[in-house]
């Protein structure tokens, strides 16, 4: 890193800090809620302010940042690279946020790791992340009893598939079971989410024991439904779309409630007030703060 990305970057960082502290909650909720606290993408998404968050969702460094603030665990975006390799990266394009263009499914594993990260030239300053395995990932992080909680979303959409071409999403599943059986997670620290509850039918024989969960971005009420027909274990719900009301129904039908987004401390107060089980956030440390957790150094 130059001279001039060192010193525009201790400027920023500063500017950054100086908006945090201004914009802290006075007071925080009671910590006997027990919600879980997993790091919506790792850290969040790239943000401006409250908070300045740089780093690329799904990234290494993003996940290695919500961990050491004291998230539980983190929740992190999956997709299919064109040789059935699962690769972590949240943009129905590459264009979007990679030096890259079209779709992870048009690349190999071996191309798709020479992409950097771009999120422009402020962001840029503070990362030099490159688009990675799911596997990579999994070497990096603690096992067994002490593994973070990991929470796997599976992007099946694919924007550069050609019409009428068959889904992918076999491959997906069949790939990921594979990895899965290598690096075995307790069930208890691990969930498997989509909006496709085919794909979670597959799941089910590929990995028996593994949780999954249906993710429901708006008519909660069919898909509720759909998740208790399915059985699976968990209800992963936008924070658009979460109310008190709703938590507790899901809850008394024996499903954990997954809730994910929130950045503001007025809107993660609100998510909390729903009394999920688990919020994936965007700001780890407001969630902490509200739950009346310490927040880890990075």
């Amino acid at each position: 890193m130059t001279t001039y990305r060192r010193a525009v970057r201790l400027v920023l960082l500063g500017l950054a800090a100086a908006g945090c502290s201004e914009n802290a909650p006075t007071s925080s909720l009671p910590s006997e809620q027990k919600i879980t606290v997993v790091g919506h993408a790792g850290s969040g998404f790239f943000t401006p302010i409250n908070p300045f968050n740089p780093l690329p969702p799904s990234s290494l460094a993003g996940v290695q940042r919500a961990l050491a603030r004291g998230a539980d665990g983190v929740e992190i975006d999956v997709r299919l690279s064109r040789d059935s390799v699962p690769f972590l990266y949240h943009d129905p394009t590459l264009n979007t946020m990679s030096s890259g263009q079209g779709c992870v499914s048009q690349y190999t594993a071996a191309e798709l790791e020479k992409l950097a990260y771009r999120g422009g030239f402020i962001y840029d300053l503070f990362h030099d992340e490159r688009l990675m395995r799911l596997q990579a990932l999994l070497d990096k992080l603690p096992q067994g009893s002490n593994a973070p909680v990991i929470h796997l979303d599976l992007h099946e959409d694919d924007k550069c598939a050609a019409p009428g071409a068959p889904s992918r999403s076999p491959l997906l599943a069949r790939a990921l079971a594979r990895l899965l059986h290598k690096y075995p997670i307790p069930a208890e620290r691990l969930l498997i989410l989509t909006t496709n509850a085919e794909t979670l039918r597959y799941l089910r024989t590929l990995l028996p024991t593994a949780p999954l969960g249906l993710e429901i971005t708006n008519n909660f009420e069919p898909g509720l439904q759909q998740a208790i027909q399915d059985k699976v274990q968990a209800v992963v719900v936008g924070k658009d779309v979460i109310t008190p009301e709703r938590a507790a129904q899901a809850q008394a039908a024996g499903l954990q409630v997954v809730v994910f987004g929130g950045r503001s401390a007025k809107t993660v107060a609100r998510l909390v007030s729903c009394h999920p089980d688990v919020i994936e956030v965007d700001n780890v440390p407001e969630l902490l703060t509200q739950l009346g957790r310490s927040v880890g150094s990075e």
